[in-house]
């Protein structure tokens, strides 16, 4: 059995961050793993910079509430899971996905997760080690053919991992420095190499 791990960000849903960094005009929050490999740091100084400017964990999920999957998406995801197991792994967090999951009708979904104080801001956050790279070592010491879609620094060791890796719309950089991978620029051309890979 194949099973279809796929990264959330910039292959299903907007960059959260980059949404909030927009709406809060905050332009420091609008780095990635795209820019920033190491998410530990990211985070830290996310977590920071949300203080900083008496941001809230409801005024983020109020501006995530209001953003849309990528076009496309939905379908994409509904055609997947009528052919594969599909497991989504992100290194979000459960506290934001709460409105994401309902529209993307509940895939299941491994992520990390935060700590809010009695005030409502985010002060730390519990991240999963290496929860993309691990889960797919365990699904394949299970017998599971793993197939796994991202498109960012912090997907690379995933897709090395699994048995067969996509990177899907990925910047430049990351294109060029990882030729090696499979690459699809859209869902239907994304779809063409999965038809192939049953």
């Amino acid at each position: 059995m194949k099973v279809v791990c796929s990264d959330l960000e910039s292959v299903i849903f907007p960059e959260i961050w980059i949404n909030v960094a927009q709406k809060t005009k905050i332009s420091q929050l609008k780095l990635t793993t795209r820019e920033v490999p190491d998410y530990h740091l990211l985070m830290r100084k996310r977590i920071e910079i949300l203080r900083k400017n008496n941001i809230r964990l409801k005024d983020i999920q109020k501006i995530i509430q209001k953003i849309e999957p990528l076009k496309g998406a939905e379908k994409f995801l509904k055609w997947v899971r009528e052919r594969f197991q599909l497991i989504i792994l992100t290194d979000s967090f459960y506290e934001f996905l709460i409105p994401v999951l309902k529209r993307l009708n509940y895939p299941t979904v491994f992520c990390n997760s935060l700590k809010v104080n009695k005030e409502g801001f985010i002060v730390d956050c519990e991240i999963k080690k290496d929860l993309k790279l691990r889960t797919v070592n365990y699904l394949k010491s299970l017998g599971f053919e793993v197939i796994a879609i991202g498109d960012s620094y912090n997907d690379i060791r995933m897709l090395k991992a699994s048995d067969f890796g996509i990177l899907f719309r990925p910047p430049l950089e990351i294109a060029q420095k990882f030729s090696n991978f499979f690459q699809a620029q859209s869902y239907t051309h994304l779809r063409a190499k999965l038809n192939q890979l049953k």
